[in-house]
């Protein structure tokens, strides 16, 4: 669940259609002047296929991600528009929610990240068995 707003300087993890270089990678979203990609990072998860872009539920694979640091927040209402977040999350195709960053070992490397949890049933949809969405996978979701 959304706990506070998002501020400059927050950590977002990004592991699919956000990811700098993305196939699919929304045109629209200014993500490199509203923030800055950093380093690749893991974090727990369950990685699913949802038919050209993927999604993350409750699990235990050590899935990959990006960091990204925001430095303009006034892109959060674009950002959850694209990820399909509502005010209400019965209605939220995801919910954005904050969890800890994992090095490659899986530790806890102390930075807590936003992330974009999805808020469906995954039931039929292929498991992402290594955690990590590739670039080139991805297609347009809006």
């Amino acid at each position: 669940m959304m706990k506070r707003d998002v501020e400059a300087g927050d950590l977002f993890v990004f592991y699919g259609l956000l990811k700098l270089g993305a196939a699919g990678q929304p045109e629209d979203l200014p993500l490199s002047t509203a923030g800055a990609f950093g380093e690749s990072c893991r974090f727990r998860g369950r990685m699913v296929d949802l038919g050209g872009f993927p999604g993350i539920t409750e699990g235990d694979t050590l899935c990959h991600g990006i960091r990204w640091k925001i430095s303009d927040p006034t892109i959060m209402s674009a950002m959850d528009a694209f990820e399909d977040v509502t005010d209400d999350p019965e209605t939220s195709l995801y919910i954005r929610t904050q969890i800890p960053l994992l090095d490659d070992a899986g530790n806890e490397t102390g930075e807590m990240a936003w992330i974009y949890w999805y808020n469906r049933p995954v039931d039929g949809f292929p498991l992402m068995a290594d955690g990590n969405w590739p670039l080139d996978a991805g297609k347009k979701r809006k």
